[in-house]
C-alpha cells in the first residue's frame, strides 16, 4: 500500500547507517512521487511531489542512469517519458559509467567551471555537518552554472522534458526549480529529504564510495554527517543561497544574468502555463 506523505516524512528521516526493510522500501517506492524500477536509483517526478506546484510528467531526476542500458523496461521508459537528459557529473564519474544511448532522447552535459575536490570532513563534524553541506551545495551553484543555465534555458524554450543525475547536484537542481516554480520551502525540503529512501537500495555501494573517495579507514565523526540528508543541513543551504545570490531568483538574475522577464517565463513554464 502506497505511504502518506506523513508516513514518507518518518522514514526519510531514517538514519543513514541503518538500513530500510525490504517491505517497508517497497511500499514507499511504490509511492508517489517515485517510479518504480528495476534499475534506476531514486528515479521520481518532481511535479509529484507533495505540494510541488511543477506540472506531472515533464521533470524526472534519478540517479545511475547508466544502469537501463541493460535494462529494457528502464530504456523503454526513458523513451517514452524523456526528450532530454541533462547529466549533472564529473568527466571522470561520466568516463566510468556513460550514459545510455536512447533513440530520440538527447543528451547534454557541460563539465564544471572548476574541479569538484571531495569535501574536506573535519567541515562535517560540528552541528550535524550543516556548515560542511552548505560550503559543498554552495560550490554546487557556483562550478556547475554552465550546466545549470542551460537547463533553465530549456525550461525557457520549452517547458522542460527531463533532468536526471542522483542526490546532491540534482537535489541542489530540483531545489532551485521547486522554489522558482512556487513550492513553499517546506515541500522544496520534503523533496530534498526523499533522496534518503530513494537512494535505499544503492545505499551500501554509495557508502563505499564515498569512504573510498574520501580516504576514510575508520569512523570519522564528519563521514556520516556528510553521507546524511537532514533538515538542518538544507535550510543551512537555503540561508546560503539568501547570503550569497539573493535568494533562488537572485541566483538566476544575478549570477546567471538571467532578465526578469526570462525568470517569470520559466516560472510560467514551469507551472505549466502558456509561455509568455
Amino acid at each position: 500500500m502506497p505511504m502518506t506523505r506523513e508516513q514518507l516524512e518518518r522514514l526519510a528521516e531514517t538514519d543513514v547507517r541503518d538500513p530500510i526493510s525490504a517491505d517497508v522500501l517497497l511500499s514507499a517506492l511504490a509511492s508517489s512521487p517515485f517510479i518504480p524500477s528495476a534499475s534506476l536509483v531514486n528515479i521520481r517526478d518532481l511535479g509529484s511531489v507533495a505540494g510541488s506546484a511543477i506540472r506531472p510528467g515533464v521533470i524526472y531526476r534519478c540517479g545511475t542512469l547508466e544502469a537501463a542500458a541493460k535494462d529494457p523496461d528502464a530504456l523503454e521508459w526513458l523513451a517514452t517519458n524523456v526528450k532530454h537528459i541533462f547529466d549533472i557529473r564529473s568527466p571522470k564519474e561520466r568516463e566510468r559509467h556513460p550514459d545510455p544511448e536512447v533513440k530520440g532522447v538527447t543528451n547534454t552535459w557541460f563539465d564544471s567551471t572548476a574541479f569538484d575536490g571531495q569535501p574536506v570532513l573535519e567541515e562535517f563534524v560540528e552541528a550535524d555537518g550543516a556548515s560542511g553541506l552548505r560550503k559543498e551545495y554552495l560550490k554546487i551553484l557556483d562550478i556547475y552554472q554552465p550546466t545549470f543555465r542551460v537547463i533553465l534555458e530549456h525550461v525557457w524554450g520549452n517547458a522542460a522534458d527531463a533532468v536526471t543525475a542522483g542526490r546532491d547536484r540534482t537535489g541542489v537542481m530540483a531545489g532551485l526549480l521547486q522554489s522558482l516554480a512556487g513550492a513553499s520551502p517546506e515541500d522544496v525540503r520534503f523533496d530534498y529529504l526523499l533522496s534518503r529512501i530513494g537512494t535505499e537500495p544503492a545505499r551500501e555501494r554509495l557508502l563505499s564510495y564515498a569512504r573510498i573517495g574520501t580516504g576514510v579507514t575508520f569512523d570519522h565523526p564528519g563521514f556520516y554527517n556528510m553521507c546524511s540528508l537532514r533538515q538542518s543541513c538544507w535550510d543551512a543551504f537555503v540561508t546560503g543561497v539568501h547570503e550569497e545570490h539573493g535568494g533562488w531568483e537572485g541566483y538566476l538574475t544575478k549570477t546567471l544574468g538571467f532578465f526578469n522577464d526570462d525568470l517569470a517565463r520559466i516560472k510560467s513554464n514551469l507551472r505549466g502555463n502558456e509561455a509568455l
